[in-house]
């Protein structure tokens, strides 16, 4: 397929997409649906789409690009001129939501991390188009016995029902897709309906749309392969890991749903990363804690953004890495210790002197984590400055100008964590593939 159709494919489907649109919206007026309905029969036209596009793109950059003029498109639906419009079709709900710019980009990262593994694509997609829509069509119509989520609640009744629907998704996915004995897929299947599960139920603002698929993706490429045995173990690992977390999480003050939501994201890194490389992650939840209790800040859920912003620092750095194949397990390492050192000194404001000690001990564990990783992984190593540059911002940050963090403290430090490290990279890999140019042209 030419370059030129494939753009012009790109470009339709952004146009279909919009006709879907005012097709959602004549209906919502002759009918009466109501806002959320009108969300879900756009999240599932969306979805269903996507599951095609492996099929209709022979190429990866033509969906790369759908994907940036679609979000495009609908940042321009949310501005006030659109959103009574084509825009109500997915902005009139009354909960703040970023859920479908969190979709475009799982759809992308989702496409890029599953490779040529089909099932690594096809499941997770799924899953967030039909169970995540019939757990809330049914929960909004039927649900009754309620439990509380951020500032809303969720049902028991669309909880179960998206367990249902993706087991049996799961079930025929593997089926199809997959060469794995029915008594392996059965129990994949059906942990990969209690974590997804769970992953919904504890999501907030949309960000299911982001953590389930990734979520899931993640889960199978680390344990598609595994025993049956493993698998069995890994399942009482983790229901004993969520008891033992809602229990101490209580005592420390967090929320049930925070907890469970803390079990979710470590869970995520142990299957996704090395354990050396999951230490400073999980500082940063337990970093987080002591700055919260020491030194409050404005935000309304800062538990809540903790981890989202290292399930985006995760995912980025993953993506970076497998778009440019340059490993960025080190960059991620100091973009976590960078993080760690900023809610610390927030925590420490009122005894700097205890600070040096803290960024002293952060920096020799990513030493020790960098020790264990493969020269692969290691490829930029040593990061002696960068880590110390990235040490000193975020130490000095909190202590100079606190006030720049008592609203937005979370986003505000992940920004300031990962921009020498994301500039660096870019420096570097600038400069080889700039290096490998120049000896071409030469030889």
């Amino acid at each position: 397929m030419s370059v030129m159709v494939q753009i012009l494919l790109a470009l339709a489907s952004v146009l279909a997409l919009l006709g879907l649109m005012a097709v959602v919206r004549r209906l919502a007026q002759k009918l009466g649906l109501n806002a959320e309905v009108q969300r879900k029969l756009m999240h599932v036209g969306t979805g269903l789409f996507t599951l095609l596009l492996p099929c209709i793109f022979p190429d990866r950059w033509p969906v790369y690009m759908l994907i940036g003029v679609t979000m495009i498109v609908m940042a321009i639906l949310r501005l006030p001129r659109f959103s009574n419009g084509l825009g109500a079709a997915l902005h009139s709900v009354e909960r703040t939501s970023y859920g479908d710019f969190l979709l475009a980009i799982s759809v992308g990262l989702c496409f890029l991390l599953a490779g040529e593994n089909t099932l690594y694509y096809v499941l997770p997609i799924a899953v967030l188009t039909l169970a995540d829509a019939a757990a809330a069509l049914a929960g909004t119509t039927y649900g009754t016995k309620r439990y509380v989520v951020e500032d809303g609640d969720k049902s028991l009744e669309g909880s179960v029902v998206f367990f249902v629907v993706t087991l049996l998704v799961s079930i025929i996915c593997f089926l199809f897709l997959s060469k794995l004995p029915p008594s392996n897929i059965m129990m994949l299947s059906l942990m990969v309906a209690a974590f997804g599960t769970l992953v919904e139920a504890q999501s907030w603002r949309g960000f299911d749309n982001l953590f389930l698929p990734l979520g899931l993706l993640i889960f199978l490429k680390a344990h598609y392969f595994s025993s049956l045995a493993e698998l069995a173990v890994l399942t009482i690992l983790f229901f004993a890991a969520l008891v033992s977390f809602g229990v101490v999480g209580t005592k420390l003050g967090f929320t049930k749903h925070t907890t469970r939501v803390y079990v979710v994201a470590v869970f995520l890194l142990l299957a996704a990363a090395k354990l050396q490389n999951t230490v400073l992650p999980i500082m940063v939840l337990a970093a987080h804690g002591w700055a919260r209790t020491a030194s409050p800040c404005d935000s309304k859920y800062p538990d809540l953004d903790i981890v989202a912003a290292l399930g985006l620092l995760g995912f980025g750095w993953l993506a970076v890495g497998n778009a440019t194949g340059w490993d960025a397990i080190s960059f991620f390492g100091v973009s976590a210790m960078g993080l760690a050192m900023g809610l610390t000194a927030v925590a420490l404001r009122t005894i700097p002197i205890a600070i040096p000690l803290v960024a002293a001990v952060l920096f020799l564990i990513r030493i020790w984590a960098v020790s264990l990783n493969s020269d692969q992984s290691n490829w930029a190593e040593p990061l002696t400055a960068l880590s110390l540059v990235s040490l000193a911002i975020m130490a000095m940050v909190p202590l100079f100008f606190p006030q720049l963090l008592q609203k937005n403290r979370v986003s505000r430090l992940t920004l300031l964590a990962v921009l020498p490290p994301l500039a660096y990279y870019i420096w570097f890999i600038a400069g080889s593939i700039g290096d490998g140019f120049v000896t071409g042209v030469v030889s």
